[in-house]
């Protein structure tokens, strides 16, 4: 039983306690703050970890890819930030056979969604411009038929532009796809490919239209740069220049006949 002066004495400290705001208890148990604490306990080493593919080269990773399905397993196991925001792995889409390449730079949305390059608003135009031209993705004849991937093959969250360092990583997978697929002729869709495939600080403005020969695929190779169909429906006017290289991608074509 506790004596009255003692039993005053808390009740003060408790109604001292209360004006200062402390009104919960939070510990069943006592704690006394004025002593020094005791230290901090050491936090146990972290156990060592199997190598990954991190510490592999993207260009030693892809190298060692003998086939498609080998390249898209690495491609999809190599990690990397991206891979956190999407769902889907974009690998390609269309006829392995194709005399024609196209490279973009990144899924969107639908891509995303889908797991293929080029099936949002983007794709379809894509689809009506080689339509023009008697090109189709899905065509089982190599000569009409086009293959189609990307720089990334995962979706920059809020389909933002792909980062140079971004690129860069990939470019060795690229690479080994279009050596892969050894097409006859590579398009590059946008800037993020052009720069990145032809290593050059060109926009796609001054480039597209103008067939040039970069080292891609472990051969020399004939490249047109065009404008990305996601930019022409932004910009609706400058569909004829995506006409005009068009109508330079079908006499090429007709003049290897």
């Amino acid at each position: 039983m506790l004596m009255p002066d003692t039993k005053s004495a808390l009740l003060a400290a408790l109604d001292w306690q209360i004006e200062l705001g402390a009104d919960e208890a939070i510990s069943d148990t006592f704690q006394d703050r004025t002593s020094a604490p005791p230290p901090p306990k050491k936090a146990p080493a972290a156990p060592s970890s199997p190598a990954t593919t991190s510490s592999v080269s993207t260009t030693e990773i892809a190298e060692n890819c003998t086939d498609l399905v080998s390249l898209k397993t690495a491609i999809a196991n190599h990690p990397h930030a991206l891979r956190e925001g999407a769902r889907n792995c974009v690998f390609a889409d269309g006829n392995p056979a194709a005399r024609i390449m196209i490279v973009g730079e990144a899924p969107g949305r639908d891509e995303d969604m889908q797991g293929l390059p080029f099936v949002g608003r983007s794709g379809q135009l894509l689809d009506k411009m080689l339509a023009s031209i008697d090109l189709n993705r899905h065509s089982e004849d190599s000569a009409k038929a086009v293959y189609i991937a990307n720089i990334l093959p995962w979706r920059p969250v809020a389909n933002r532009t792909p980062s140079v360092g971004e690129a860069a990583e990939f470019k060795p997978f690229i690479d080994r796809h279009i050596a892969l697929i050894d097409p006859a002729i590579i398009i590059t869709m946008g800037n993020v490919s052009t720069k990145t495939l032809l290593d050059t600080k060109t926009g796609i403005m001054r480039m597209r239209g103008k067939w040039t020969e970069a080292p891609l695929g472990g051969k020399i190779s004939p490249v047109l740069p065009m404008l990305h169909p996601a930019y022409l429906l932004r910009q609706p006017q400058d569909k004829r220049h995506a006409w005009a290289d068009l109508l330079s991608l079908k006499s090429h074509l007709e003049s290897q006949k």
